[in-house]
């Protein structure tokens, strides 16, 4: 640029984008969508959505654009850091100017307490990022040097607009000069600073730069405390500490002469004292949560009171003539002067950062702390009536723990509510106890057991207060409304404990008084201390996604470690001989220590890290308050019921006292049970799941009328919104829904106050999905589709009204520990239920062309990458690096589908769109893992940088992908998909480049892995083609050319296995090289063997197969090695990676010296054939032992695979048998290829079969065990065959048919294991009984259907005149929709009866020989055929009849032939059947309903035929010759009618002779009656 600063300025302001605001504006675009499916104006949700969707886009960009200026610009920082700071100081100095002139102005929105807010917060920024600066100078790298330089810049900026502000809202003009003035000091000091980092930077290691840097950062540090101390109150706030310090000086004096008062003066006084102090105390824990006036006059009075109550307590040691007990009065005032100190600071801290709850709660403790030290020496000095101290401490505390009721927003304590519940249920046990021991010792004037009463009830109403404010806040936050607090990062509280600590442990380390046992208790607190502070490091290192917060946390973690480290040496030198010159060294040592303790807790000071207040709705507060009503009920009947007590202890005898005590004891009581049946009535979430439920239920209600539309294709699409559009709400729903499924299971299993929030946020995502459903069901035109998305959607939201059950009854209890299961449970099926629904949506999405929500995914994706993770990583960087490899080398063959897809068929690109988008959110996964385990954070951000830029590479494809699939014929987005893929496939590179770059070796190993995968593939095709008798020798070469150069390069390997073991422990770059020779090593081998084997001619395939298969075992061997030696590289020589790596070595060379073996006996014809037996006795050997690893295999396969791949041991098994009885050589080679190749083909398919999700854990066990038993046993039988052909005899050879059937035997139980895969459903489909339950089945679904058909069915509107007959069409539809449901049920009991029979064993379930059985099943399956059939011709008549175009008796004769069938189906299932079955029972009273059923269909038929005949009107014609000619007709019809008759009669009887010969013989008497 022309401009040098103009690069670091615009790379400074892009980063600070990218911090605070960023993060801001990332959690805007997750809110914007998570908000978009509920927004019911489908306009603005559109627009909504795509503003997001421009803002995440404009993000990405941004950092993209910020890391590359980083890049550029790193050096430049500092210098622009220093630029900045200059410039801020001469604005301080412009702005003190204009405040002489009258014209300093506050900006719009400033006022005095927010600008001295801000100072306080920007200050702790400051120290923060200058420890941070400080930190990377001392290490020399200039990139984070610069970076922290930038951070401590920025920082400033936001303390000279806070002291501008300050300045410009003050009134004092002194005050205001001060602030000026420090402000301006500081920005000199810290442009020192940075000039003086400058500086150490270009001299790493010097000392004299680091001293100096050191000195520099201390005049910055005390610049900004005397910025803090020109605020508004905190002037005040110092007056009071420096006045508690001033009268504290008097602890320090030798004596404490009287004071001339009495001993009952001396104590008054100092009652009255400790009462002013203890109120001052409360009053300035209330005045902190106001304005800096009203802090500024509790401090005032709280000094006051403190000079009055350290006067009185030195009047009372002056008191004490015992030297023993003024010194411990004087040790007593001491503590309560430096509580009184620390409540001071904690008051002035908070008042400069008043919204910080771990702030308030010390500031609680602090003056807690106070009232206990107060209580302590009014305990030891006070001569009382016994019992009236403990009162008056009583008294005392429940007043200093009334103000956690005034206001209880925030959290005072860790417990969870129902840890609340039991803290009140036992603490109101223990003061039931105390106030009955309090009334019974007072009444018997018991004054010691009194007192003990009386503390004892003061304690569990602390402990009472203390549960039910934390309660109370719980029930506040949990309010969907309510915004619960967050933790910080750090707790900077526990920081500056441990500092404080540790300070004081030091200062005791280097006291010359300090004796031995001192010494040792100081190291004990520092090792304590410091390691707390480097677990606190380590935890927040891992959850921060700020790399330069994360490496200054381990940084500063190390420095404290070390320099604790070195100051444990000294000690125990000094332990060894306490001696001077040791002492010295330890204090040396303090001095390093204490200062990187204080760096790190100024760098944990950073408001960046603090946590965020709650903020409590105004139904939270409503929610709370009759849990704080009767908390501050039960403490002011306390507080009264104690006083009374005081009086009574001291004059028992005073009735009317008594009274008021039973009085108060009645109201604590009462009060009591109030706060506990409040607590429980108001836990958290419980209103929340019920109103959940009810949501639930009703959406349910709308889907099940949603899917009946659907059935009776009556569901209108939605004509408002586009279908796209439906599927990205519905998308957008399931994907939110899926988001809260955990975040709820965690608040029901433990934390209560977080459920309400959870499940009210989860189930608003309902109804919009639900809505999105039916409207994207009533678009998609398959039946089959738009069933299943509604179907699913309603198994989703039954899965999660399941859940919510669940979690209404575990409530967030941790001990309720009967829930647990069942809520597990409910949890994974509604995963399941996500899971399914969304992969419906993606098949529907990818089939529409609808690809906006794969974009989002991927998006989704890059930014989760960007997150923090959860947990610590499982696994190592190779272990995330070998994924990563895998997954991005499938991105590339998905991409280069795509593109083959856009030319042939572009339909198809929808599914690939969606298998890119699922591979690319696996890699972002991996490479957030990756870069978190990588060597260092440059590699790793490398790592995530290329990942995302594939990521934005990968939405532009896919977005072409559906414009393409719209318009499959539009050549120019085709060109663009084309150059998207191209975009892709080149990211994919870099992808690749970059996790090279992480571990160049281990890559390598990768790389090596696939090569080697390659050369097994190519060697299986030429086995192939040896097989098949077609691999010829090239010219006239003979194998003995070849030879000298196998055995050469076999040697050449067995040094590069060398080269790749050793390479494990040592340099990535060795280890690279190693694995690349081995590769070139291979593959030579590999070719030289291949022309070898070319060499012996096509004549002899099997000792080509013998020569490639010793050469094929050396390169899986190789490929295992690779593989170990990838995963053993800088491990531990201990470690079982190291272990199996030397396993892995000696399989390779026993495989090399088989080769070399080999190729030695290949030409020799009396040996070959030995040798390759013996290759295969190991091959099967070495496949043996990886079937028995325990490994689950990679891929899975049915059982009937398995079946198909026991036939070929069973031919090997013939063919090894048959050569060791000829023992020639030809037979025997043979043998050892047919065995290699069945042996391994077995043992792949069993574990595959084994492993398939659908088999049970034992037959597992069972398949597993004796696919091990047939692979011994078929190697005991080649060994065996070994035996004999080296040493051939009559006897061995006998011996062959015992091992065969030891084979034999193994195969069969592998077929029944086989079958059991199968389960109980695996049955021969020619069986009878399985053809009649089938037919069963299919007449009850055909009975079904037409029941439902005529469900459907209404009356035909017909004229007016025939109004009469509408009666009789209602019975029609009425009698024939019971037959059908009637016949429905029959079949069904017919099937439930023929189970039963098979279960008694009257009938096999798969006869053998199926002659009886199969008779009675025969007879079965003609019954159930002909009562589906008659069934269908009754609902056809009866629609007919209705319609007008059927007669009546048609359907009659309809409903007689179901009467009959059915009868027909009831004896075929008498015939064997129990008559006292109950199935027989059910099945005789179907029967009995379908012929009720019919019967009345019937008698309804014929009585309206009957009605209608008497209704009938023959107009007879007065004419002659037309009532003549009206006879003739009649006769001439009735004429004709008979002979119709006897015609159907006879039709009739023919049809029932053919029907009756192919009966069963069982129905034909059961026919002829009928």
């Amino acid at each position: 640029p022309a401009r040098p600063a103009a690069c670091p300025e615009l790379q400074g302001e892009s980063s600070a984008a990218m911090t605070t605001p960023t993060i801001t504006l990332f959690l805007m675009v997750t809110a914007a969508k998570a908000t978009v499916p509920t927004i019911g104006d489908q306009a603005s949700a559109m627009q909504l959505s795509q503003c997001a969707k421009n803002l995440a886009t404009a993000l990405a960009e941004l950092r993209t654009a910020a890391q590359k200026a980083q890049e550029a610009c790193g050096p430049l920082e500092i210098d622009n850091a220093l630029t900045v700071v200059r410039g801020l100081e001469k604005d301080m100095v412009e702005a003190k100017a204009s405040a002489g002139d009258g014209k300093l102005k506050p900006l719009p929105g400033e006022t005095l307490e927010k600008c001295s807010q801000d100072v306080g917060n920007s200050t702790k920024a400051v120290s923060s990022a200058i420890a941070q600066l400080l930190s990377e100078a001392t290490q020399g790298n200039e990139n984070y040097t610069g970076m922290a330089a930038r951070d401590v810049a920025q920082a400033l900026r936001a303390l000279a607009s806070a002291a501008r502000g300050v300045a410009a809202t003050t009134a004092d003009p002194q005050a205001r000069n001060a602030m000026l003035d420090c402000a301006s000091d500081v920005m000199d000091k810290s442009a020192n600073l940075i000039e003086e980092t400058k500086r150490a930077i270009a001299k790493p290691g010097d000392p004299d730069s680091q001293q100096r840097l050191a000195q520099v950062a201390k005049a910055v540090s005390q610049a900004l405390n005397r910025s803090v101390n020109c605020l508004p109150g905190q002037r005040d706030v110092d007056n009071a500490i420096r006045t508690v310090g001033e009268a504290s000086k008097k602890l320090l004096a030798n004596s404490f002469p009287p004071s001339g008062k009495s001993f009952q003066e001396a104590q008054v006084n100092l009652n009255q004292a400790a009462a002013g102090l203890n109120q001052s105390a409360n009053e300035l824990v209330q005045s902190s949560r106001g304005t800096t006036q009203d802090l500024a006059k509790a401090t005032g009075k709280f000094g006051h009171d403190f000079g009055e109550f350290l006067d009185a307590g030195v009047d009372m040691a002056g008191q004490s003539q015992n030297k023993e007990n003024q010194t411990q009065v004087v040790s007593n005032l001491k503590t309560i002067s430096m509580s009184s100190s620390k409540l001071l600071l904690a008051a002035k801290v908070l008042s400069t950062d008043p919204n910080s709850p771990n702030l308030k709660n010390q500031l609680a403790a602090a003056a807690r702390a106070v009232t206990d030290s107060i209580n302590q020496l009014i305990t030891m000095c006070t001569q009382q009536a016994p019992g009236q101290k403990e009162c008056d401490n009583a008294l005392r505390e429940l007043e200093t723990v009334r103000g956690m009721l005034e206001n209880p927003t925030e959290a005072v304590s860790d417990l969870s509510y129902f840890d609340c519940i039991d803290s009140v249920m036992e603490n109101s046990k223990v003061l039931g106890e105390a106030m009955a021991g309090i009334s019974h010792n007072a009444k018997n004037s018991n004054l010691p057991e009194f007192g003990d009463s009386v503390s004892s009830g003061s304690k569990a109403l602390c402990g009472l207060t203390e549960a039910a404010a934390q309660g109370a806040y719980l029930v506040g936050v949990s309010d969907p409304k309510s915004h619960a607090g967050q933790k910080g990062l750090v707790d900077p509280g526990q920081f500056a404990r441990a500092n404080q600590s540790i300070q004081m442990a030091c200062q005791n380390l280097v006291d010359p008084a300090c004796t031995q046992s001192q010494v040792l208790s100081a190291a004990t607190i520092v090792a304590k201390h410091t390691s707390a502070l480097c677990n606190a490091c380590r935890l927040a290192s891992s959850k921060t996604a700020n790399p330069v917060a994360k490496r200054q946390f381990v940084q500063s973690a190390k420095e404290v470690a070390n320099s604790t480290a070195n100051l444990v040496k000294s000690i125990k030198a000094l332990d060894g001989a306490f001696n001077q010159q040791n002492r010295e060294k330890c204090r040396v040592a303090t001095g390093p220590l204490i200062e990187a303790v204080d760096n790190l807790t100024a760098f944990a000071s950073n408001p960046e890290f603090a946590s965020v207040p709650a903020q409590i709705s105004a139904e939270g507060l409503a929610a709370m308050e009759p849990i704080v009503v009767a908390a501050k009920t039960m403490l002011e009947s306390s507080t009264g019921l104690i006083q009374t007590a005081r009086s009574l202890a001291v004059n028992p005898k005073d009735p009317p006292k008594w009274s008021v005590l039973a009085g108060h004891s009645r109201t604590v009581s009462d009060s009591i049970k109030k706060l506990i049946t409040n607590m429980r009535d108001k836990a958290p979430g419980q209103r929340e799941c019920d109103e959940a439920i009810e949501v639930l239920n009703n959406c349910i209600r709308e889907v099940d009328q949603a899917s009946l539309a659907a059935i009776s294709q009556q569901l209108t699409p939605r004509e408002d919104i586009s279908q796209e559009a439906l599927h990205e709400q519905l998308a957008a729903s399931v994907q939110e829904i899926s988001n809260l499924i955990e975040p709820v299971a965690i608040a029901a299993r433990s934390e209560a106050s977080h459920l309400g929030h959870k499940v009210s946020q989860m189930v608003s995502y309902f109804e919009p999905l639900i809505m999105a459903a039916i409207g994207t069901a009533s678009k998609i035109q398959s039946s089959q589709q738009q069933m299943a998305v509604l179907d699913q959607t309603k198994t989703l939201t039954e899965s999660a009204l399941q859940m919510l059950y669940t979690a209404k009854e575990a409530g967030g209890n941790p001990k309720a520990a009967h829930t647990q299961e069942a809520l597990e449970e409910s949890v994974q099926m509604m995963k399941e239920a996500v899971d399914d629904l969304g992969a419906t949506l993606s098949e529907t999405a990818s089939a529409a062309g609808a690809l906006g929500g794969m974009v989002d995914s991927i998006t989704a994706a890059i930014n989760k990458m960007e997150e923090s993770p959860a947990g610590e990583p499982d696994g190592s960087f190779v272990d995330y690096q070998t994924t990563m490899v895998k997954t991005a080398k499938a991105i590339a063959v998905t991409v280069q589908e795509m593109v083959t897809k856009s030319n042939t068929n572009p339909d198809d690109l929808g599914g690939l769109a969606s298998e890119l988008t699922n591979e690319f959110g696996e890699l972002a996964t991996e490479a957030k893992y990756a870069a978190i385990t990588a060597e260092n954070d440059e590699i790793g951000s490398h790592i995530k940088k290329q990942v995302g830029e594939l990521g934005f590479n990968c939405t532009g494809l896919v977005t072409k992908a559906g414009a393409l699939q719209c318009s499959p014929n539009d050549s120019f987005t085709k060109k663009e998909l084309i150059d998207s893929a191209r975009k892709v496939s080149e990211k994919v590179s870099h992808v690749l480049a970059a996790l090279q770059a992480g571990n160049r070796g281990t890559q390598a190993c990768i790389t090596a892995a696939s090569t080697v995968s390659g050369i097994i593939a190519d060697l299986d095709t030429t086995i192939m083609f040896a097989t098949a008798g077609t691999l010829n020798r090239e010219n006239s070469e003979t194998f003995a050319d070849h030879r000298e150069h196998i055995l050469k390069t076999a040697k050449a390997l067995v040094e590069d296995t060398k080269l790749l073991v050793s390479g494990a422990g040592a340099s990535q770059e060795r280890l690279a090289q190693a694995a690349q020779s081995s590769v070139i090593t291979i593959t030579k081998l590999a070719d030289v063997v291949k022309l070898g084997a070319a060499s012996l001619g096509a004549e002899d395939p099997e000792t080509q197969v013998v020569l490639i298969n010793a050469v094929k075992d050396v390169a899986k061997a190789l490929s295992d090695l690779i593989s170990a030696t990838k995963a053993a590289a800088g491990k531990p020589h201990d470690d079982p990676a190291m272990l199996q790596l030397k396993n892995s070595a000696k399989v390779m060379v026993t495989n090399v010296t088989s080769l070399l073996k080999t190729v030695k006996a290949v030409e020799d014809e009396a040996t070959k054939g030995t040798r390759g037996l013996e290759a295969t006795i190991e091959h099967i050997k070495q496949e043996l032992a990886v079937f028995s690893n325990g490994d689950p295999p990679p891929k899975t396969s049915t059982p009937e695979d398995f079946i198909r791949m026991t036939k070929g041991i069973t031919q090997a098994t013939a063919k090894a048998v048959a050569a060791g009885n000829s023992c020639r050589q030809e037979d025997v080679i043979a043998t050892a290829n047919l065995s290699r190749r069945a042996i391994a083909d077995m043992l792949h398919s069993c574990k595959q079969a084994a492993y398939h999700p659908e088999v049970s854990k034992e037959v597992q066990n069972r398949a597993l065990r004796y696919g091990n038993e047939c692979a011994l046993g078929y190697l005991g039988l080649l060994e065996h065959v070994l035996v004999i052909i080296q040493k051939p005899s009559h006897e061995l050879k006998q011996q062959l048919a015992n091992y065969s059937k030891r084979v034999a035997g193994s195969v069969t139980e592998l077929i029944q294991a086989a079958e059991a895969m199968k389960g109980t459903e695996w049955v021969d489909p020619e069986d009878p009984t399985v053809i009649a339950e089938n037919e069963l089945l299919g007449a009850a679904a055909a009975i079904e259907a037409a029941a439902r058909k005529l469900e459907l069915l209404r009356p035909r509107t017909k004229p007016k005149e025939a109004d009469e007959s509408l009666n009789f069409e209602e019975q029609i539809l009425e009698a024939a929709k019971s037959i059908a449901a009637a016949t429905s049920a029959l079949v069904k009991a017919a099937s439930a009866a023929q189970r039963e029979l098979v279960a008694q064993g009257k009938v096999g379930a798969c006869p053998a020989n199926a002659v009886d059985d199969g008779q009675w099943s025969q007879g079965l399956i003609s019954a159930a055929r002909m009562v589906a059939a008659a069934t269908s011709n009754l609902c056809e008549a009866a629609n007919s009849a209705v319609q007008g175009h059927a007669s009546e008796e048609k359907l009659v004769s309809s409903a007689k032939q179901v009467s009959a069938s059915t009868a027909q189906l009831l004896v075929a299932c008498k015939v064997k059947a129990d008559q006292d079955s109950q199935t027989m029972k059910r099945l005789q009273a179907a029967g009995n309903a379908v012929k009720r059923a019919s019967d009345s269909l019937v008698k309804a038929a014929q009585k309206a035929a009957f009605d209608a005949q008497d209704e009938q009107a023959v107009v007879v014609k007065s004419r002659m010759v037309g009532g003549i000619a009206q006879i003739i007709a009649a006769q001439e019809e009735m004429l004709r009618k008979e002979r119709e008759l006897d015609e159907a009669r006879k039709k009739l009887a023919t049809i029932r002779q053919q029907q009756y010969k192919f009966l069963p013989s069982e129905l034909r008497e059961d026919g002829q009656e009928q």
